[in-house]
């Protein structure tokens, strides 16, 4: 099946699923204790303007943020190479990462084992980044991507779950995610 008619396909039988899952959800939140979620954020010269905005965000949204570059100059592939060790370990969350399209970012974060990165540049794309993919790191770059949408992408990505909006696909997200990992692991020998 090719992309547009996996859209075609998917959107319109899943739109009514999402609204009918959110229905009749009620949580006793004295009950349930919240973990404080923890975000890497890491960025070269070059996006600190970004980061800086997104991490007042974060903030903003009781989200602990822990810095992987103090803003010291770090090269990209320093920053991102420490921010994805984090995410792996346990440490962290997830990450967000910045620097002039993304794209440095999100290769070498990638090459962290356990690190799902992609580089997105909507928030359409965000959300969809954990939806199908399951990113645990967003990468974005301060050339296409502004303060407040930089905020909304976080915003799409964090508030979004793996498979949310695809509840019909499902297990062929599984099956891809789990695919994806042993394509992965088979590389790392």
């Amino acid at each position: 099946m090719n992309r547009r008619e996996f859209t075609k396909k998917t959107l319109g039988a899943v739109a009514g699923l999402t609204v009918l899952a959110s229905v009749g959800k009620s949580k006793d939140l004295k009950s349930e204790k919240k973990k404080t979620m923890k975000i890497v954020l890491g960025a070269d010269s070059f996006a600190y303007g970004l980061k800086k905005a997104v991490a007042e965000h974060l903030k903003k949204r009781n989200i602990e943020v822990i810095d992987a570059d103090n803003y010291a100059n770090t090269p990209y592939y320093d920053v991102a190479e420490s921010a994805a060790k984090t995410v792996a370990s346990g440490a962290a969350d997830g990450a967000v990462l910045f620097c002039g399209t993304g794209a440095g970012m999100c290769i070498v974060a990638n090459k962290v084992k356990g690190i799902n990165a992609v580089a997105v540049e909507s928030v359409f794309s965000a959300g969809k980044a954990k939806a199908i993919n399951n990113a645990n790191v967003i990468t974005m770059g301060a050339m296409i991507v502004g303060d407040f949408m930089g905020c909304a992408m976080v915003d799409a990505w964090l508030d979004t779950k793996f498979a949310q909006g695809f509840e019909p696909l499902k297990d062929f997200l599984d099956g891809a995610y789990k695919s994806v990992s042993e394509i992965d692991a088979c590389h790392r020998k």
